[in-house]
């Protein structure tokens, strides 16, 4: 296998390190769509070129190679992949593949018991208060999702910040928010150099129900207002995470709030051209990559065979 195949396990890292500055200089919506997307297709090239590597070493082993007819002196002479290589390619496969599954499992438990317990919520409205007096307010994925705000939030609150609240989370619940986030993880989880692409997501799907807010209410400070207000009230009352906020990820990190209400003081973002460019490239080089990874095995079983006769 030629060099360039192995790039699907590195571009990763790039998308890693352009994953902040992209959630920062994008459109929230397109930067959740497209970091989410990218994210899917390098992890599952990555997946595909491990899983090419640990096939080219098993065909290495003699009573495989008899099994299926090929050559043993093509495979001894020709083998596109050193036995380290395809080893490592094994073993980092079986690795992404137990902590995908095992994140997947988990990511559906809890979206099953967020449902449950949305449907076990008192009445009908899609917007349920709760007598809590910490200061929360989150969505829960359901049919039907619901919106739980805290009278430890409302009392925080104005009458305006219970508007733009309500946006902000109907935001979350009608774009299916916990979705992008938790693929985003799965992709993660099967390679580990995109986590901060995934914390990424977690960021701009912030950013995007702020957007909706603010374009509802039509006053970008008055949201960026709201969200620091709630944020110190969740503080101050130091409100336990709740489920659905599992569902969607952890707590905010360090830094996030101060940026959120950083981009809420400024114009609304629009998406350049050139970073859309760029991305889409990334993507298509690792696609390529694997393409030419998997043709170059295709003609090296084929040789193989074609020799054995």
């Amino acid at each position: 296998m030629h060099l360039a195949v192995y790039l699907p396990l590195l571009l990763p890292v790039l998308a890693g390190v352009g994953a902040g500055p992209l959630a920062r200089r994008l459109e929230p919506r397109s930067a959740t769509w497209l970091l989410t997307v990218a994210g899917l297709i390098l992890a599952a090239s990555s997946t595909v070129v491990l899983g090419l590597l640990a096939l080219a070493g098993l065909v290495r082993v003699p009573l495989i190679a008899a099994l299926k007819g090929y050559s043993p002196g093509v495979i001894a002479r020709d083998d596109p992949a050193t036995w380290q290589a395809a080893v490592a390619g094994a073993v980092l496969l079986a690795l992404a593949a137990s902590a995908t599954a095992r994140l997947t499992v988990r990511r559906a438990g809890a979206l099953w018991s967020a449902a449950l317990e949305a449907a076990c919520l008192p009445g009908r409205e899609s917007v349920v208060v709760t007598e809590d007096r910490h200061a929360d307010a989150y969505t829960m994925p359901g049919l039907p999702g619901r919106i739980v705000i805290s009278h430890g939030m409302l009392d925080a609150l104005d009458p305006a910040g219970h508007d733009i609240i309500l946006a902000h989370e109907r935001a979350h619940l009608d774009n299916h928010h916990y979705a992008f986030v938790t693929l985003a993880q799965i992709a993660a989880a099967a390679n580990p150099l995109l986590r901060p692409l995934a914390a990424s997501v977690a960021f701009t799907v912030e950013r995007w129900a702020d957007e909706y807010a603010a374009r509802h209410t039509g006053d970008r400070r008055a949201v960026a207002e709201t969200v620091a207000r709630a944020a110190v009230a969740a503080k101050r009352t130091r409100s336990p995470p709740a489920a659905a906020l599992g569902v969607l990820g952890r707590r905010p990190a360090p830094g996030v709030i101060p940026r959120r209400v950083a981009a809420l003081l400024e114009p609304a973002p629009r998406s350049p051209y050139h970073l859309l460019v760029a991305v889409g490239a990334l993507v298509a080089v690792s696609g390529v990559c694997v393409l030419e990874a998997a043709h170059d095995l295709h003609e090296f079983l084929e040789l193989a065979h074609i020799h054995r006769r």
